[in-house]
């Protein structure tokens, strides 16, 4: 593909990128995506904590004042529905006055709420963070609950996270990078211990801590593991997850977590998995007869090998992809790859499908998935510009 083709491609799918946001813009934020009678069955006509985060950091940096607007709106409709002890909703229904806190509790919603305040108010004229600083206080306070007071990671359920049919619990990699940024945002103490322990524990190797429950942690999860330029992507007592996180991994190089070398041997492991469509969830899918399987994952037969978050390939986090690619100085690989990311948005009459089928390509999920299209703005403008 020519060169000229690509920037053609990039461009269109900036525009149309730019498009959907405007669509899918309610009177309370951005919706996850468009509103079909299937997205409304399905419950995506609603306001989600991660969706509506990334979004309004996309929105933000539109310049377009309606969309700035939005992503306001969307903070605030979060905010409004916290919980008494701090926690921010996995999604709300603003009309009906009440917000969903998942089955077993959902830890990365209030972490990208946080994110959010503090990007939109950089790229924006500000006020967010001192206008919700109480909500923030006790944002914070419910997340320093979950932290465990020595390791100084947070703990969560399984299934509990983005990946809400994996099941990664205990200390788990996404969620941790997550609550490092938001340490370093926030100025919070401790984010040195984060990022160590971190580092120890999802890449257990020689080093071994004076403190012994981390210790007994670490030794449990020692191995030779068939990915081991990969962070783990959890760790528990007695079990771990080596299926190859992806989002995990760029988010623990985008995000402070990684150091160059880390960076450069995860990106070559991504690089050297040729996928149909850029945005592979795990590079190693968990298989019925692993002892990480659990019966949950084959309900409605969504989340079996290749697919879902199970080996599933989102554009969501192939814009994570393109990002980690430019921050680490891999520029024209970045753009190559953006234009691959526009044309899999275009596939199916730019239907900005939510998830593909990791052995086959086919589209799966929602179509309008409004992420996508703020994923995509992120990347293109990440090239250029550092975005986190």
């Amino acid at each position: 593909m020519k060169a000229g083709d690509d920037a053609g491609v990039i461009e269109e799918c900036a525009r149309r990128s730019l498009e959907l946001l405007h669509e899918n813009l309610g009177p309370y934020g951005f919706l996850a995506a468009r509103p079909t009678d299937k997205a409304v069955a399905r419950g995506y006509d609603r306001v989600f904590g991660r969706d509506g985060a990334l979004c309004a950091i996309a929105a933000a940096r539109s310049g377009d004042p309606l969309l700035i607007r939005g992503a306001r709106r969307s903070i605030a409709a979060l905010a409004a529905q916290q919980a008494a002890n701090g926690q921010i909703p996995k999604f709300v229904e603003p009309e009906a006055g009440c917000g969903d806190f998942w089955y077993l509790g959902c830890i990365d919603a209030t972490l990208w709420w946080l994110i959010a305040i503090k990007l939109v108010d950089r790229a924006t004229r500000g006020g967010l963070e001192h206008r919700l600083q109480v909500r923030i206080r006790r944002a914070l306070v419910w997340l320093g609950c979950q932290e465990h007071p020595l390791i100084r990671l947070l703990q969560q359920n399984e299934a509990s996270d983005w990946a809400d049919i994996m099941p990664r619990s205990g200390f788990v990699l996404y969620t941790n990078a997550l609550w490092l940024y938001v340490k370093k945002l926030y100025r919070l103490p401790g984010a040195t211990a984060t990022r160590q322990h971190a580092n120890w524990l999802f890449l257990p190797g020689s080093h071994l801590p004076d403190y012994r429950r981390l210790r007994l942690l670490i030794h449990y999860a020692r191995r030779r593991s068939a990915i081991p330029e990969f962070y783990l992507s959890y760790v528990n007592l007695s079990f771990w997850g080596e299926e190859g996180d992806v989002l995990g991994n760029l988010l623990a190089l985008l995000l402070g977590m990684a150091d160059g070398d880390r960076r450069r041997r995860v990106l070559d492991v991504i690089a050297a998995h040729p996928t149909a469509h850029p945005g592979l969830s795990v590079l190693k899918p968990i298989q019925p007869e692993s002892r990480e399987w659990r019966p949950y994952m084959e309900r409605h037969r969504q989340n079996l090998p290749h697919r879902y978050h199970n080996g599933g390939l989102w554009p969501m986090i192939g814009g994570f992809w393109v990002l980690a690619l430019a921050a680490s100085g891999r520029k024209a690989v970045a753009a190559q790859e953006l234009a691959r990311l526009a044309r899999t948005n275009a596939a199916g009459d730019w239907r900005f499908t939510e998830w593909f089928d990791g052995a086959h390509g086919a589209p799966e999920g929602m179509a309008g998935q409004t992420w996508n299209a703020a994923l995509f703005l992120l990347a293109r403008e990440g090239l250029e510009n550092k975005i986190f």
